[in-house]
């Protein structure tokens, strides 16, 4: 009986151990899935925040000729568990909208953007203004777009108004949930 309560009493601490552990590494800056920012901290998503998916996107950026310049209609992109398409995660359009292949979605707004690289779309900070759904999308608070390569708009202007340029491009995502 003794050992009972001598072995109950150290896996209590053990969790206890463990718990401050997972707390600390929940902070934001902390959070070992979260990207590396670089330069471009204003894209940091404010603390009580947590990694809760990272996915790689391929796919293109839409833009339409307006007669003046090129205006973006929207992204079409899949979404892989990692570049090396280990499987796909769900899919990537119009809204900003993400769905994941089990039906959840989130829809984000704009906050911050970034350039880190004159060649790429830019980084994104998104605010998730709705999600729902059964799956890794519902809960979802705030979305990064980080790592992007091509992606911009044509430098050429356009033949006519009306026209639509599919341009491929490559980011990595990263979607929060609140700490809990």
């Amino acid at each position: 009986m003794v050992e009972f309560v001598r072995r109950r009493a150290m896996l209590g601490a053990a969790l206890a151990l463990l718990g401050l552990v997972a707390a600390v590494q929940a902070d934001p800056g902390n959070d070992n899935r979260a990207p590396d920012l670089g330069d471009s901290q204003e894209l940091q998503v404010p603390a009580g925040n947590k990694v809760a998916l990272h996915a790689y996107a391929e796919g293109v950026q839409i833009w339409g000729w307006n007669g003046t310049s090129w205006v973006l209609l929207r992204p079409e992109a899949v979404l892989y568990a990692s570049p090396k398409d280990d499987g796909v995660v769900g899919i990537h359009y119009v809204g900003p909208t993400w769905e994941s292949a089990s039906g959840s979605y989130v829809v984000g707004k704009v906050v911050k953007r970034a350039t880190p690289d004159p060649t790429a779309i830019p980084w994104l900070w998104l605010e998730a203004v709705d999600s729902d759904g059964p799956g890794i999308f519902d809960g979802v608070t705030h979305i990064q777009r980080v790592n992007t390569m091509g992606g911009l708009a044509p430098a050429d202007p356009g033949d006519f108004p009306g026209e639509e340029v599919r341009v491929p491009y490559a980011a990595d995502y990263f979607f929060y949930r609140e700490s809990r």
